[in-house]
């Protein structure tokens, strides 16, 4: 037990060696012989499907349809949008020749998919009556990152990606404003993590968006991490790939468009705004064991008997008996690792009493319950893990939330207690790119709760338009 807890690099002490420790040893993920993409294990990929479950039902629940659009792109539609490639280019993989034979024109590995979804557009608008149109794919992408890290920063990566097509752009903003409700309720109500709502700067806007729309969770480091955006796209690209409908009127228009994506970077989110030094801690709903039983003296007469009638109770949760040939200890510190929300112990005693010991991972909470009722306890308690985790998540990103007014408490609050910093801003691109070029701080939002915290701006002194979160991230 004492080797297996070793295994993990204290949080305080290294931070990012702590995360791969407990990726690796909690067996989320593996290495691929491909540098920078990694084995999604079973753990870790039943994390992922669960998420998706969520997710999806969500989409579904507002009239989004998934569909699929091919792995490559020619090369000459990514050029087609300026904006578009010259946001991507450094990271697109290219292929070159198809067998032994050299390809006429390279085709992109997608790093997204907004060029096909509007080829796809094109060829299916022809009127006001085609519209809305409202699609989703979940897919896997490829970006040639440089650095990279499980689940926050990979080669290629699992993601879903949203594109819609409307008639007026105040429709099409109005979508992308829905999935980032959708992306907000997603992570407080299922992955138990707040978030700051708003939109990105013009600077840091996806490539050819009108606006992006963004939620910044703050992790246990004090960093920034992105973890949805939603794109108002406007009409640029229908006019780029003359996307075109004819309205009531007859007059013919250029469709405007939403998009909107989240990926396993969610993954990471958790690990990092809930895990511990024991390993994991997993919300409840998207944990692929939400409790597991660890028989006490398991070769005792009628141990294995009650376990097996305690799992055949709680048939509603996934749940998991533990026979392994493990001493308990081994076992206890084994599914801490992995962040199994609830943990029931049971042994000779406890069978004699009509009682079993459960155990609460996010909180170490051990407590003697009574087997009757028992689907109804862990109903009961699952639920208020969810609420619990959600709440102290919530209390640690008010206490990393600051407020500078000067670029000397900026910079302490960056070096000495870092998080979220609320400053003035001007809204000038050069202050932006300065503050990060002397901080290594970004903006990370222009929030949707707007606070006058000053009349300057934190850098040039110029009278400040808005207040922005700055903070480092990943």
């Amino acid at each position: 037990m004492q080797k297996k807890l070793d295994a993990i690099t204290d949080m305080n002490i290294d931070f990012a060696q702590w995360y791969t420790d407990v990726v690796k040893k909690s067996e989320m993920v593996d290495y691929a012989p491909i540098k920078g993409c990694v084995i999604y294990r079973p753990y870790g990929f039943k994390v992922w499907e669960l998420i998706q479950k969520e997710l999806d039902n969500m989409f579904k629940k507002v009239d989004i349809e998934n569909v699929y659009m091919p792995l490559f792109i020619p090369q000459h539609m990514l050029q087609k949008e300026k904006d578009h490639i010259e946001g991507f280019a450094p990271e697109v993989a290219l292929v070159t020749s198809g067998g032994d034979e050299n390809l006429e024109e390279p085709l992109c590995v997608r790093p997204t998919s907004e060029v096909l979804f509007c080829h796809h557009f094109s060829n299916i608008i022809q009127s006001y009556r085609d519209l809305p149109i409202k699609y989703n794919q979940w897919c896997s992408v490829v970006r040639w990152e440089k650095t990279t890290r499980p689940f926050l920063r990979t080669t290629e990566f699992l993601w879903q990606e949203g594109h819609t097509a409307h008639e007026t752009e105040i429709e099409a903003d109005g979508v992308a404003k829905q999935m980032l409700d959708i992306y907000t309720t997603l992570f407080k109500d299922v992955l138990a993590i707040p978030v700051v709502r708003g939109r990105k700067s013009e600077k840091e806007k996806f490539a050819g968006a009108v606006t992006t729309y963004t939620i910044e969770s703050i992790m246990k480091d004090g960093k920034a991490l992105q973890s949805a955006t939603s794109h108002n796209l406007g009409n640029g690209f229908g006019k780029t790939f003359d996307i075109t409908f004819t309205d009531k009127n007859n007059n013919l228009n250029y469709v405007y468009q939403s998009s909107w994506g989240a990926s396993t970077r969610m993954i990471g989110a958790v690990i990092m705004v809930h895990g511990d030094n024991n390993g994991l801690v997993l919300p409840p709903k998207i944990a692929p064991i939400q409790v597991v039983i660890v028989p006490i003296n398991q070769n005792k007469d009628g141990v294995l008997e009650t376990a097996t009638n305690i799992e055949n109770s709680l048939e509603n949760f996934r749940t998991k008996i533990d026979v392994r040939d493990k001493t308990p200890g081994f076992k206890f510190s084994d599914w801490e690792m992995k962040g199994v929300p609830i943990r029931i112990e049971i042994g000779p005693k406890d069978i004699a009493e009509n009682k079993c010991v459960l155990v609460t991972r996010y909180s170490g909470e051990k407590q003697t319950v009574s087997l009757e009722n028992i689907a109804k306890t862990i109903e009961q308690k699952l639920e208020e893990i969810n609420i619990s985790m959600y709440n102290n998540a919530k209390k640690s990103l008010n206490e990393k939330t600051h407020i500078a007014t000067t670029m000397d408490e900026f910079e302490n609050i960056l070096n000495n207690d870092p998080g979220f910093i609320k400053a003035m801003w001007c809204e000038s691109k050069v202050c932006e790119e300065k503050i990060k070029e002397k901080t290594a701080a970004s903006t990370r939002c222009l929030p949707e709760e707007q606070e006058k915290l000053s009349d300057t701006c934190i850098f040039c002194g110029d009278t400040a338009k808005v207040m922005a979160v700055f903070a480092k991230s990943y």
